[in-house]
């Protein structure tokens, strides 16, 4: 096995300073360290992606530097400098803005360090070696599907559907991959007249949500209803991200829906995050997507098993991912849409929660 970078200076430095001959093999042996760049904490999510990693990479006998930047960027640039310093074997960041960390990268680089971008893609950097992440555009396709479905069951009589269109963080590559998605399914039945959206407001440029800011989604939504709902009835909001369903949600009760005749518009989501399955299960949010980041850490501390060993990981998507440098060769698992009626079987069984946590 390839000895880690930490690990070949220990031993050179021990072999020059032969007074020291006998401390190389437990030096020789010291556990490669994996920088884990987490972009906040404000999200469940990150914190169920942090805790997964560093349960899996130290099972396989892994140490772990695990930091979160608080969606500070020059935080994150400072937290991922200092452990180039500190000599991490390899480094796993999931990017607040994925167009800020070439500069730190070209340091990575130079130092030998390999870097993985983790559900994040990083742009605009020739440094980025490998990149695990779900199918996105997938994500999009399931979460604009789910919205179908429920205009159909809790508005049957309803046309067109009247629908608002949210999207997530435009520094954050994901985002554009969800709303293209989406857009392949709800575009076509805009076309055709199925679908109308009153606002006329589309496109990522107009409906992004800088940061994933579910308090920025649900003052939008508070605008979109007053400017444009005065004689009309939401019936569905596409929301890629649960903290911004649950910004909307909140929009949305405040002015009745949910009580009385006026139904309460679909919404989707993703990450099933605890709020929003609460809310599922109280009625008010129809859907999210579950990504499960026990099966993403699992997948990424294969490819620094393997990239620390001297091989190529698996990889099964080499044409997707252009980051503006190169493309990225990359690793996609597949998402899935959840309903009220999935919640026990797919997280409460599997473990990913317990039944108390949903309570």
């Amino acid at each position: 096995m390839k000895l880690s970078r930490r690990a070949a200076l220990a031993l050179a430095s021990a072999l020059v300073t032969s007074a020291t001959i006998a401390t190389v093999p437990a030096m020789a042996q010291d556990k490669p360290t994996v920088g884990i760049a987490m972009p906040t904490k404000s999200s469940s999510r990150w914190i169920s992606d942090g805790n997964s990693m560093v349960e899996q990479f130290k099972a396989a006998g892994y140490d772990t530097d695990l930091q979160y930047a608080e969606d500070d960027i020059p935080n994150q640039l400072a937290q991922i400098e200092n452990m180039i310093t500190k000599g991490v074997d390899v480094l796993v960041i999931a990017a607040i803005d994925g167009t800020t960390l070439s500069n730190a990268l070209e340091n990575a680089q130079a130092a030998g360090i390999k870097v993985i971008a983790y559900d994040r893609l990083i742009r605009e950097s020739g440094a980025v070696d490998y990149y695990a992440t779900f199918d996105n555009f997938k994500v999009g396709v399931l979460q604009a599907n789910s919205l179908v479905q429920c205009l159909k069951e809790r508005f049957p009589d309803q046309k067109p559907f009247n629908v608002e269109l949210f999207g997530g963080s435009p520094d954050d590559n994901n985002a554009f991959f969800f709303y293209n998605g989406a857009m392949s399914v709800l575009q076509p039945m805009i076309d055709a007249g199925e679908i109308a959206v009153p606002s006329g407001q589309m496109g990522m440029d107009v409906v992004g949500t800088l940061r994933w800011d579910g308090a920025v989604a649900q003052s939008r939504m508070d605008n979109l209803l007053s400017a444009n709902y005065g004689d009309k009835v939401l019936n569905g909001a596409l929301s890629p991200y649960d903290g911004l369903s649950i910004g909307i949600l909140s929009s949305v009760k405040g002015v009745g829906y949910g009580s009385g005749d006026l139904k309460m518009p679909c919404v989707t989501g993703q990450d099933a995050e605890v709020p929003s399955v609460k809310s599922m299960m109280a009625g008010e949010q129809y859907s999210t997507v579950f990504k499960d980041t026990r099966a993403l850490a699992a997948v990424t501390v294969k490819m620094v098993d393997a990239v620390l060993k001297g091989s190529e990981p698996e990889i099964n998507d080499t044409t997707t991912y252009d980051n503006g440098v190169k493309v990225v060769p990359s690793y996609l698992l597949e998402p899935m849409s959840l309903g009220v009626g999935d919640i026990e079987k797919v997280l409460v069984e599997s473990g990913y929660y317990t039944a108390d946590q949903l309570k």
